[in-house]
C-alpha cells in the first residue's frame, strides 16, 4: 500500500498546513476512516459522525473545525469535497502492473481464444471465460463461474463462485463522482475501491456495477440482476434481491435481503431499503424504507394498494 506524508499530500493539492504530519494510507468516509486515513465533511448533517471519527485528518470548513476530535487534524479549506477530489488522484492504483506474476488459472477452467487475463488476475477451478472477456490486474474469479463474451471485470474486483455474468456486463467501472468548482469545472474523484460479488450471483447482459470511491460496492449472495441495470458506487445489494431490467440505483444505497426492484425503477443515493420490500415497475424511491415486507409503486412512491386506488380514481375522472 502506497503511503504519502500528510504534509506532502497537502502541498500537492495546494493547501497551506503547518500542523502535525503522519503517513497517510488513503481516503475514507467519516464513519469508516482509520487513524492513517483522511476524511472530509461537506454536508453539515453529518456533523455527529465528524465528532466521533477516527480519521487521522479531516477536510473541513472553518465553521466546522471546532467539531473535529482532538485525535484528528483539522484541515481547514473552503471546499472540502474539492480537496477530497484532488487528493484522490494521489491514491489511484495502477491499472497495469507489469511486474506482477502471470495470471493464475485453476484446474479445469477454459479460457477461450480472444479472452484477456491481465497479470496478477486469478481464475478459480472449472471456470469458463468466453472470447472478448477481460479480467484485470488483481481481480479474482471464484470456482465454477462463467464470464460470457465481452464481460469486463476491472482491476482488484472480486467475483465469487458459481456466478454467471452475461455478455458485455461491466464490473468495476468508475463510480460517477466529481467535485464542481466555483467556476463550474468538474474535478474527478478517483474511485479507489472495488466491487465484491458473493457466490451464486447472476448478472444480465450490458449491466454495469460501479466500483466504490473507497471500500467496496457489494453484491451479496444469491442476487439476480437483469439486463441493462446500473448499480452505483458504494451500494450494498442484500442477499437474494432481484433487480429487473433498466432499473438504476444511485450511489451509497443499501438494500436489505430479498428486495425486488421492478423494471425502470430507481432510487436516489444514500438511502436504505428494508428487507423483503417490493418496488413495482417505474417506482421512484426518494427516501429510506424502514418497515419490511411492504409493496410500493409510483412516483411519488406510495403503498401499492393506495397507488391502485389512485389510478382507479384518475381513470374514472377522465371518463366523467
Amino acid at each position: 500500500m502506497a503511503m504519502i506524508e500528510l504534509n506532502d499530500l497537502l502541498q500537492a493539492i495546494g493547501v497551506d498546513y503547518r500542523g502535525r504530519s503522519f503517513a497517510v494510507s488513503g481516503l475514507n468516509t467519516l464513519g469508516d476512516a482509520s487513524a492513517t486515513e483522511v476524511s472530509f465533511l461537506q454536508n453539515k448533517s453529518y456533523v455527529a459522525q465528524l465528532k466521533t471519527t477516527k480519521a487521522g485528518a479531516v477536510f473541513v470548513t472553518s465553521d466546522m473545525a471546532e467539531h473535529v476530535p482532538a485525535s484528528s487534524a483539522a484541515i481547514v479549506v473552503d471546499e472540502p469535497y474539492l480537496s477530497l477530489a484532488l487528493s484522490s488522484k494521489l491514491f489511484a492504483p495502477a491499472l497495469i502492473d507489469t511486474a506482477a506474476s502471470d495470471a493464475v488459472v485453476g484446474e479445469g477452467s477454459y479460457i477461450a481464444e480472444g479472452a484477456h487475463l491481465a497479470k496478477g488476475a486469478i481464475i478459480g477451478k472449472n471456470c469458463t471465460v468466453m472470447p472478448g472477456a477481460y479480467v484485470g490486474r488483481g481481480a479474482v474469479i471464484g470456482d465454477n463461474t462463467i464470464l460470457h463474451s465481452n464481460v469486463s471485470v476491472y482491476h482488484d474486483c472480486k467475483v465469487g463462485s458459481d456466478c454467471i455474468i452475461h455478455a458485455s456486463a461491466v464490473i468495476g467501472s468508475d463510480g460517477f463522482g466529481f467535485a464542481t468548482t466555483k467556476t463550474g469545472t468538474h474535478v474527478k474523484i478517483y474511485q479507489n475501491g472495488n466491487v465484491v460479488i458473493d457466490d451464486d450471483v447472476e448478472i444480465g447482459s450490458a449491466t454495469t456495477i460501479d466500483r466504490a470511491a473507497f471500500g467496496s460496492t457489494h453484491i451479496k449472495e444469491g442476487v439476480r440482476i437483469d439486463n441493462l441495470v446500473h448499480v452505483g458506487h458504494n451500494c450494498v445489494i442484500g442477499e437474494y434481491s432481484v433487480l429487473v431490467a433498466q432499473s438504476g440505483i444511485a450511489g451509497s444505497t443499501t438494500f436489505g435481503r430479498n428486495v425486488v426492484l421492478g423494471a425502470q425503477g430507481g432510487t436516489v443515493g444514500h438511502i436504505s431499503i428494508a428487507p423483503f420490500t417490493t418496488l413495482a415497475a417505474r417506482s421512484g424511491v426518494t427516501k429510506s424504507i424502514t418497515e419490511s415486507g411492504k409493496t410500493f409503486a409510483g412516483f411519488p412512491l406510495m403503498e401499492h394498494k393506495l397507488w391502485l386506488k389512485l389510478q382507479g380514481k384518475l381513470a374514472r375522472l377522465l371518463k366523467s
